[in-house]
């Protein structure tokens, strides 16, 4: 379980520091690959920019996290922006902050804190979400029984999926507790009938 961001549109935020600017993109992305297509996307955006730092940090812990100063004193970019989504216990996600120089060098200290500070300010208004991994489970039941296991189910909160319909129904659905999830099918069933795991699966909870 962890947190990332909604899917859709980027997290943006443009701040300017003793005439340097800093544009930070943030992006929620699937895989190390999605991140990286994002930093190439604002390279070939944005080519008239001295800098494109970056920060990403992918997947369930333990995560890939990766950063890249771009050019910038080490240490001075890429890491305080991956500090700023590790503060936010952020996963899946992407950072990129571009930055055209203005002729005043900032230091070690001004670098790493405007760089942090474009990340913050675009995660300002961020809507985050918890992602949990559920059991996919089937389970076969006859025709005359599927109906009402269904029902008793999607009643007490287990979120069915589907019904296919064979030469028995199969139901398909997600869980978080198998234990539990056997026990309910167990007392529904007199004990006839308990589900397989095939897999699991990912959801996002709203916060």
């Amino acid at each position: 379980m962890y947190l990332t961001l909604t899917a859709g549109a980027d997290l943006a935020a443009e701040t300017e520091v003793r005439r340097s600017r800093f544009l930070a993109i943030v992006r929620r992305v699937e895989d190390e690959e999605q991140a990286r297509a994002l930093v190439d996307e604002m390279r070939r955006r944005h080519r008239d920019a001295r800098h494109h730092c970056t920060a990403f940090v992918v997947g369930p812990v333990p995560s890939v996290e990766r950063s890249n100063d771009d050019g910038e004193p080490g240490g001075t970019a890429g890491a305080p922006m991956l500090e700023v989504l590790r503060g936010h216990q952020l996963s899946d996600v992407a950072a990129v902050v571009v930055r055209w120089f203005g002729g005043i060098k900032l230091g070690t200290g001004g670098l790493a804190r405007a760089y942090a500070g474009a990340v913050q300010e675009a995660l300002a208004d961020a809507q985050f979400v918890r992602r949990r991994e559920l059991g996919r489970f089937e389970l076969s039941l006859a025709h005359a029984d599927a109906g009402r296991v269904e029902a008793e189910l999607r009643a007490h909160g287990v979120q069915v999926l589907g019904v296919d319909y064979a030469s028995l129904a199969t139901l398909q659905m997600v869980a978080a507790d198998r234990a539990a999830l056997v026990a309910q099918i167990a007392a529904l069933t007199g004990g006839a009938a308990e589900p397989v795991q095939v897999g699991t699966t990912w959801i996002d909870d709203i916060l």
